[in-house]
């Protein structure tokens, strides 16, 4: 999936083959959480999804809300009324977030529950127990500074994640997890970090702003990355055990350097 903001974007990112497109209207806390890192934040209206949802008509419409405070219900409705295929809940900290969030939607919507804090990891029982959850989505950025880490792959190189993705497994709950650049780009080589999404058996990923240029003077043709993904999942696919356990003591080795400055 890919954040988008724009009915442009939106229909580029379809056109481009992404199954989902993300419209954010998260804000609350958020600029105090992230402050002084190179995140992307945007600044939606929930009153403008009806042109977004107009143009995606083969892909999916994710909307993540709000966490959970005084008119996450009139957010609900709206984004519900407006044509959204998934809302997804950031920041939730207990099952009664959850649960709050899941008596909301009332089942007319597919519901995604981020975990992205410790106390959230640390309660990842209760949410897959919660009926009416569809899928977890693992952020991450807000997960690695919550712990205090200081780059948000530590998590996925110290074993956080394969502690979360095999209780998911266990309970065939779907999940995914992160974010990645583009196939050979990424202080943490994206191709490697799909490796992992192979491994544990995970969903979906959401793709970086370098999928639409970044900073990059050079135009990028969309299409082609999203293809070099799916052409390169396919082939990891085909790994046996041992090469995506390789890969994933390959990613601990970079990682430390990178946190260790080694």
């Amino acid at each position: 999936m890919i954040l988008a903001s724009t009915p442009e974007d939106a229909l580029s990112a379809q056109n481009a083959g992404v199954d989902r497109i993300f419209y954010d209207l998260e804000y609350i806390g958020k600029a105090e959480r992230q402050r002084g890192r190179d995140t992307v934040k945007y600044h939606n209206n929930i009153d403008d999804i009806p042109a977004v949802r107009k143009v995606v008509t083969t892909s999916e419409l994710l909307v993540r809300t709000n966490p959970i405070h005084a008119y996450t219900a009139a957010e609900v409705e709206k984004a519900i009324a407006y044509g959204a295929d998934i809302l997804m809940l950031p920041m939730a900290m207990d099952k009664t977030d959850v649960q709050t969030y899941v008596n909301m939607i009332k089942g007319r919507a597919k519901v995604c529950i981020m975990v992205e804090t410790a106390a959230a990891m640390s309660r990842i029982d209760d949410f897959i127990k919660i009926k009416g959850v569809d899928e977890l989505f693992i952020g991450l950025n807000d997960l690695h500074i919550s712990l205090g880490l200081n780059f948000m792959f530590e998590p996925l190189a110290n074993g956080l994640v394969d502690y979360m993705a095999e209780k998911c497994n266990k309970a065939g709950m779907p999940f995914g997890f992160g974010g990645m650049a583009r196939i050979g780009d990424g202080m943490l080589p994206a191709d490697m970090i799909l490796g992992e999404h192979v491994r544990l058996n995970s969903r979906s990923v959401i793709l970086s702003r370098t999928f639409k240029g970044g900073d990059s003077p050079v135009a990028i043709d969309f299409k082609n990355e999203v293809d070099k993904i799916r052409n390169r999942y396919n082939e990891l696919q085909g790994w046996t055990d041992e090469q995506l356990l390789a890969n994933s003591r390959q990613i601990k080795t970079i990682v430390d350097k990178i946190v260790y400055k080694e």
